[in-house]
């Protein structure tokens, strides 16, 4: 064990195959920082030091933290990026860093290609026993497979899979995928439409086991409109509510709808391509 400043330490420290730094997160205030060079150490400004020091170096850093822009920050270095999430909530972002610093690029979206990014889930099977399960998606940035086609349906197509509930699913990415914000990606990989640009929910007309996320089955499709929500909720007292680029809150529309929290029923509020407002009303 050594007593030592890191930057002191570095300087005279032995070849290493990896370095492992878990950077404070607070100023000299006790304030939070999220910023790679507001933390301490300042991971950028011993960059160079770092990487002659070890083949590989793993930063555990603020799951807040743009992870595009601290690609950017590490000059080419980041070899890896692993988002994690426990129980939905994303809790660690991880960055291997492996190759060669580049002072001379200004081109961020050149530095990440090639970077590898790791979604993993872990959710908690059954809280008795304590035993989890883990789910996993990765692709590679710029890759030759990473070349999806438009994120976005048509609008004949989507309202077609919509108004067709026989065997309808609905997907919605776990927390990591959401950090990562690598849509169009799952799009590709798992043959699923995004219901709109930005709701971050997908259909799909068969079930998918694999998608990483949670999966329901479509029992309705409606709008706001008074007579369609009467004969789609009929006598309905209690839903799970989400809001999905949608401009009412939970709290807003599980008033308009005289809803009470939980059940077996979830009803998703978003936006279509067509810029229209609609509830899915689904099962798990």
């Amino acid at each position: 064990m050594v007593c030592a400043e890191a930057e002191d330490y570095l300087a005279t420290m032995p070849q290493q195959t990896m370095l492992f730094l878990d950077p404070a997160r607070r100023d000299e205030h006790g304030a939070k920082t999220v910023l790679i060079a507001d933390c301490t150490p300042d991971v950028c400004r011993l960059l160079p030091q770092l990487m002659s020091k070890a083949r590989f170096v793993m930063l555990k850093l603020s799951p807040m933290l743009d992870w595009h822009k601290a690609i950017a920050d590490l000059k080419g270095t980041v070899d890896e990026v692993h988002i994690v999430s426990v129980g939905g909530e994303c809790k660690e972002l991880l960055l291997v860093l492996a190759g060669k610093v580049s002072v001379s690029s200004v081109d961020s979206g050149s530095l990440e290609n090639g970077v590898r990014v790791y979604c993993v889930d872990i959710m908690p099977k059954a809280e008795a026993d304590g035993e989890y399960k883990r789910s996993e998606f990765c692709y590679t940035i710029g890759g030759a497979a990473d070349n999806p086609p438009t994120l976005n349906p048509q609008p004949s197509t989507l309202n077609s899979q919509l108004s067709t509930l026989n065997s309808q699913f609905l997907f919605e990415p776990n927390a990591s995928i959401m950090k990562a914000g690598c849509f169009a990606e799952l799009s590709q990989a798992y043959g699923v439409e995004a219901i709109g640009p930005n709701s971050h929910l997908f259909v799909s007309s068969g079930r998918i086991e694999q998608f990483p996320g949670r999966k329901f089955a479509i029992e309705a499709v409606c709008t706001l409109n008074k007579r369609q929500l009467k004969q789609t909720l009929g006598t309905l007292k209690q839903a799970n509510i989400a809001v999905r680029n949608f401009p009412m809150s939970v709290a807003e529309l599980r008033k308009r709808l005289k809803l009470r929290d939980g059940g077996d029923t979830y009803i998703f509020a978003t936006t279509t391509m067509e810029g229209e407002h609609v509830l899915i009303i689904c099962r798990k």
